[in-house]
């Protein structure tokens, strides 16, 4: 159990955390590179700044994370609940949305550059001047979703 714990600055790499439980867990900066945090409950937790390159966050709870300026190139997000979570600048390059829980998910200025989004829910989620170049938003949920040109659609604008 690793709720409210301190990890800033931490180096993850590779760290092997199935299922655990990072909730409001300080993990700002941290290297979690390839780390492995399939099905981890990351709810209230602070990423900002962090590595997540190729990290594997299959089934995670993302519920209220900021992951302000957080680098998921290449991550594995597939089935994650990214519900209310802040993900301003946050680079999502190549990142597998396969499925996600966006709703109400601040993409503020994200980088979401070749990220699959295949049936991901973005009811509510905020993607003005998010980069969305060759982005699939095959099947995604639109609900009040504001686009990239700040307009709230309530259809696939992609």
């Amino acid at each position: 159990n690793l709720t409210n714990a301190n990890l800033r600055d931490a180096d993850l790499t590779n760290a092997s955390l199935l299922r655990a439980d990072l909730t409001n867990a300080s993990l700002l900066r941290a290297d979690l590179t390839s780390a492995f945090l399939y099905g981890a409950d990351l709810t209230d937790a602070s990423l900002s700044g962090a590595n997540l390159t190729n990290a594997n966050l299959r089934d995670a709870d993302l519920t209220d994370a900021n992951l302000y300026d957080a680098d998921l190139t290449d991550a594995d997000l597939r089935n994650a609940d990214l519900t209310n979570a802040y993900l301003y600048g946050a680079n999502l390059t190549n990142a597998d949305l396969y499925g996600a829980d966006l709703t109400n998910a601040n993409l503020y200025g994200a980088n979401l550059t070749d990220a699959g989004l295949y049936g991901a829910n973005l009811t509510n989620a905020y993607l003005y001047l998010a980069t969305v170049t060759n982005a699939n938003f095959a099947f995604t949920t639109w609900s009040n979703t504001i686009w990239i040109d700040g307009v709230a659609y309530n259809t696939n604008q992609a």
